[in-house]
Formats: C-alpha cells, sequence, structure tokens
C-alpha cells in the first residue's frame, strides 16, 4: 500500500485512512509525503491502541459507511483490508469518492474471492458429508471482475486494479482457525448474522483430514490462501488526461506487424 502512493509523485496535506484499526499503514507512510493523516475506524479500542507514527494523526470513530466529513476533503484516502467487512461496499465507494477532492486519489487493498478457498471447501466437504448441509464460516468477499465497475459506480476514472496472492503454510487446520478467529492476529471468523454458531468435533476431525489429503504440503503442513485486491481510483478534474474518442486512431492495430517499416 505505501509503495503505491510514493509512485504517486506529489505531497498530499490531508490524507484518510479509511478502517485504519491500530493504525499500520501511518507507519510506513512518511510525513514528506502525507503532511497529515485522518485515521477513522469502528472499532474504538483498536484506534485507542494506535500505535505511533512520524506522521501528525488525528483518531476519529465511525462508520465507513457514514463518513462524518465534508465533500472534497481529503487529497488521499486509502484503506487497507478492512472493506471486505462492511455491509454496503458501494456505499463505502461512494462515500470515498464524496469525500475526496477533485483530483484526489483512492488507493485501496481488500482481500479477494479466492481468500481461504482450501479452508471453505475443506468445511462444506465436511458439513455435507457429516451433517448433511454446509453454512458459511468465513466473511464474504468480492470478486475481482466486480470491483472494477463497482468503483466506475462510484465515480471513480483512470482505475488501476491488480490481484496478488500471499500464502502462509500452518500445521493443520486448527492453527489456521486460531489464527483467523483472533488469539492474537487477524479476527477473521464470519460476521454474517445467519452464520451457523458452532462446528461439531466430528466435523472439525473431517475438514481437517480432507485439508491435509487435498492440500497438503509434502512436509505435512497445510497452505492457506489470502488473495488481495489493489485498487488506484481518481476523482475527476479538467486537469486530468481524457482518452481519445473513439475511432479517432490514425493507425490500426493490424499496421504493428510493419512497425520496422514505417519507421
Amino acid at each position: 500500500m505505501a509503495d503505491r502512493v510514493f509512485d504517486i509523485t506529489r505531497t498530499f496535506p490531508l490524507a484518510l485512512d479509511v478502517g485504519s484499526g491500530r493504525g499500520y499503514i501511518a507507519q510506513h507512510l512518511t510525513k514528506e509525503i502525507v503532511e497529515k493523516l485522518i485515521q477513522v475506524d469502528i472499532a474504538e479500542n483498536a484506534l485507542k491502541n494506535s500505535v505511533e507514527s512520524e506522521i501528525p494523526t488525528v483518531n476519529v470513530v465511525a462508520d465507513e459507511e457514514f463518513l462524518p466529513f465534508k465533500e472534497d476533503t481529503f487529497d488521499l484516502v486509502v484503506s487497507s483490508l478492512s472493506l471486505h467487512w462492511v455491509n454496503d461496499l458501494p456505499r463505502a465507494f461512494r462515500e470515498i469518492h464524496q469525500v475526496l477532492k477533485p483530483d484526489g486519489v483512492f488507493v485501496g487493498a481488500m482481500l479477494g474471492g479466492d481468500t481461504l478457498y482450501e479452508l471453505r471447501c475443506s468445511l462444506q466437504l465436511a458439513e455435507l458429508e457429516r451433517e448433511g448441509g454446509f453454512s458459511p464460516h468465513v466473511s464474504p468477499f468480492t470478486a475481482v471482475s466486480d470491483l472494477g465497475h463497482l468503483l466506475s459506480r462510484a465515480g471513480f476514472n483512470t482505475l488501476t486494479v491488480d490481484t496478488d496472492e500471499i500464502q502462509v503454510n500452518y500445521p493443520g487446520l486448527f492453527e489456521v482457525m486460531e489464527d483467523l478467529q483472533g488469539k492474537c492476529s487477524m479476527g477473521e471468523s464470519n460476521c454474517s448474522w445467519n452464520r451457523k454458531p458452532l462446528l461439531h468435533r466430528e466435523t472439525m476431525l473431517a475438514a481437517a483430514a480432507i485439508y491435509r489429503e487435498m492440500y497438503g504440503n509434502s512436509d505435512g503442513s497445510v497452505p492457506a490462501t489470502f488473495q488481495i485486491f489493489y485498487m488506484i481510483g481518481w476523482k475527476f478534474h479538467e486537469s486530468q488526461a481524457r482518452p481519445a474518442q473513439r475511432g479517432s486512431a490514425t493507425v490500426s492495430f493490424g499496421d504493428l506487424a510493419k512497425i520496422d517499416g514505417l519507421l
């Protein structure tokens, strides 16, 4: 996230971190790039325990879907791995677009649809076998095919969306779930109201066996995949470059094979 901000060759007088948690992004930015940072999160305790950074920061407890700021306020908005928690993603994107100044930029990252596919598949197969049906146990994620459309509908232009995958190896399924449920880290179990409250022990043991059989590594460990979508979108301003009108090209792609002769 910080690398993508540094790639934009400008200084941002006022920036907003949406879903900041304890302020992880602020640690990696510099005051030469971001002069002041507002950190917003719905979890008050996370903000109370925010880490220090060299950038002057202000913490605000607020819902990402109802940002309490005036229109055209921020030069930069960032959001790292928090937007999959919001109930209404299109609204959250519209709120971010609204608080950006014209020619302001949004740089975000969120977990994608293939995240934890090994765990989800193993749990579903085990529940179908042992209980005759299954319920989701991991929060839902957005598909990359939908992301660009959602950003465009919110008003962003000059969009860039790319993906990355990070694979973490664990001793087994139980260690994966312990990490996800937040003993010391992520707290990424399913937050849906209609989620199933518990898993039977037999189902868990079956899921662990399926996980190891289908996805296990040669050394006995099992992988957990995290897919991350990175997105960059700009708020329109007259100074921005615009695409040429459709049909105005003077060279055909068919002429590319003749490029040496043309030069």
